[in-house]
């Protein structure tokens, strides 16, 4: 492995597993968010059928993630656990209650208002502690030697809270994008009226967001608004307004996957935005990706496992998109 440095690849492989779940688990999430909205029946059993065949899979990126952190950069994850246990305890049984809910309420259906319910309730908390969990991250987290220091409740600020609405609102408009792509008729145009709503809310949010964070770390304000780093920065926000022109001309265009693929845009930006704003701390302002770094010798041990793993992941996954690309209607894919 002469000339690479393991701890950027293995660096490199967590962010991807994370986004790739954020913009593949993201949309799912957003179609129970919505749910409310879509009409008891032939709409919301659309809904459903809409993310069937892929849902579960798309939570194959978290697993990656975690499991990951936990090999790739231990001191990370043993510090960022004891921080943020509360919002990543409330994500992972919001993952099961939807996940039950999604199945039983097919089987159950004299029970069928709960369970729509149930899916709503565990999207929205699994969503809400995502962002919060970010936004606990990106605040800063206290570390005093090689362990967390902070309190239990530490995370929960009204920055932590505007990221979780922030990302509810984003999901909420993939779930839209998605519903456009894949559905036509009343439910489709159903889905166009709420992708109006949740794309402004979301452009006043990645604002609101965009302007909070620079004053939260001396890092971030120098990496946004000093020379030279500045010459690097300027482009991203254009791109977000100019993507989000876009995206608003796109939700009545003939092109119905376009919202989808702007929206997908939009998050990829924001991600970009947070990559230049931390790089290259794994703890914002506390803890580099190489300090965080478990030995050599297991990054190369991990990196085999991985190298075999992720293309069939990936393969898989493409597969399953490329099976299921048409459009939906109450009895499933045609």
């Amino acid at each position: 492995m002469m000339g690479l440095d393991l701890t950027i690849i293995w660096a490199g492989i967590i962010a991807f597993a994370v986004a790739a779940y954020v913009l593949m688990d993201g949309f799912d999430l957003g179609i129970g968010i919505l749910f409310p909205f879509f009409r008891v029946g032939g709409e919301r059993d659309m809904a459903m059928n809409s993310i069937a065949p892929v849902w579960d899979g798309n939570e194959t990126w978290l697993v990656l993630g975690g499991g990951g952190l936990l090999a790739a950069f231990p001191l990370a994850y043993a510090i960022i656990l004891p921080a943020l246990y509360a919002p990543l305890t409330v994500m992972l049984l919001g993952l099961i209650f939807r996940g039950v809910a999604f199945e039983l309420r097919w089987r159950d259906p004299d029970h069928r208002a709960l369970w729509d319910f149930a899916f709503t309730a565990g999207s929205l908390l699994a969503t809400m502690a995502q962002g919060i969990t970010l936004g606990a991250l990106l605040q800063g987290i206290e570390v005093q030697g090689r362990a967390y220091a902070g309190g239990w409740w530490d995370w929960l600020t009204p920055f932590s809270l505007l990221t979780g609405v922030s990302l509810i609102v984003g999901y909420a408009l993939l779930g839209a994008g998605w519903m456009i792509w894949k559905t036509h008729g009343p439910v489709q145009e159903d889905a166009r009226r709420l992708a109006r709503y949740f794309a402004i809310a979301l452009l006043v949010a990645i604002a609101a967001v965009s302007a909070y964070t620079p004053f939260l770390e001396g890092q971030y304000y120098q990496r946004w608004f000093a020379f030279p780093g500045l010459l690097v920065t300027i482009p991203v926000p254009l791109l977000v307004a100019l993507t989000g022109l876009y995206l608003w001309k796109s939700i009545d265009g003939p092109r119905d996957g376009m919202p989808f693929l702007l929206t997908l845009m939009l998050f990829g930006l924001s991600m970009l935005g947070l990559a230049i704003s931390i790089w290259p701390d794994v703890i914002p302002g506390r803890v580099s990706i190489w300090q965080a770094a478990a030995p050599e010798r297991s990054q190369v041990f991990m990196l085999v496992g991985a190298a075999v793993m992720v293309p069939i992941i990936l393969g898989y996954t493409a597969w399953a998109y490329w099976v299921f690309r048409g459009k939906v209607d109450e009895a499933g894919y045609h």
